[in-house]
């Protein structure tokens, strides 16, 4: 069963960012890109590298380990398109920021 989970408030993401935070057991990578909050699993698939404290362009997130690039609205991998990283819906209440983990 899913539930709603508070990783910060808005003002710990600034807009063009990419922040780090610890939700239940999980890492999450929290991504603040237009005007929009998005949230990946925050270990890179490659070899766990912290995507919350990549180098985000635009609307793609760089690994500051060994470069793995992902589009945090989709999760999508820049450049094999068979991997999908997980996502996590976010919502604003207030000044609040959740995600949902299952």
């Amino acid at each position: 069963m899913s539930h709603w989970v508070r990783i910060c408030a808005v003002d710990e993401c600034p807009p063009g960012e990419a922040r780090e935070f610890v939700a239940g057991d999980r890492v999450i990578a929290l991504f603040h890109v237009d005007g929009v909050y998005y949230a990946l699993d925050g270990m890179c698939p490659h070899q766990g590298g912290p995507l919350g404290q990549g180098q985000l362009t635009g609307g793609v997130v760089t690994c500051p380990w060994h470069g793995w690039q992902f589009d945090v609205r989709t999760g999508q991998h820049r450049t094999n398109r068979s991997l999908i990283h997980p996502q996590f819906a976010v919502k604003v209440e207030g000044e609040e920021i959740l995600v949902q983990l299952d």
